[in-house]
């Protein structure tokens, strides 16, 4: 199992150096990946912010690649859900994950728009 970092991740995803792309494509297909819930968010940030990637296609790419059978993270289902959220709330994608987690814990926040999530999915 390897571990990949958001880097590596993108370089896969947005192709935007041939060789790097080959190398991610290669190693992400011949073995089972590993997927921190950190840097899953961090690969979200960067398509959102850097490279100014639309919610909704954010969504479709990274669902697409996290339902890879050879791709595993700790809570895979729930983040494949703060995505779809993501994709349709005005919220960013780490308050987007608490609010899927709140169906397990209190979370507990200021933030109004979070909290009104919260209502809604429960």
């Amino acid at each position: 199992m390897i571990l990949l970092d958001a880097n590596y991740i993108l370089r896969f995803l947005i192709k935007d150096n041939e060789n790097m792309f080959e190398i991610s494509k290669e190693s992400i297909i011949s073995n089972d990946c590993f997927i921190l819930n950190e840097v899953l968010a961090e690969v979200v940030f960067v398509l959102l912010k850097v490279y100014k990637v639309e919610k909704i296609e954010i969504t479709a790419i990274l669902v697409e690649f996290l339902e890879f059978d050879n791709i595993f993270m700790d809570t895979k289902d729930e983040m494949i859900k703060a995505l779809y959220l993501f994709k349709t709330k005005n919220l960013d994608f780490v308050d987007c994950i608490l609010c899927v987690k709140s169906k397990k814990y209190e979370v507990k926040t200021f933030d109004k728009k979070l909290n009104k999530c919260f209502e809604n999915i429960n």
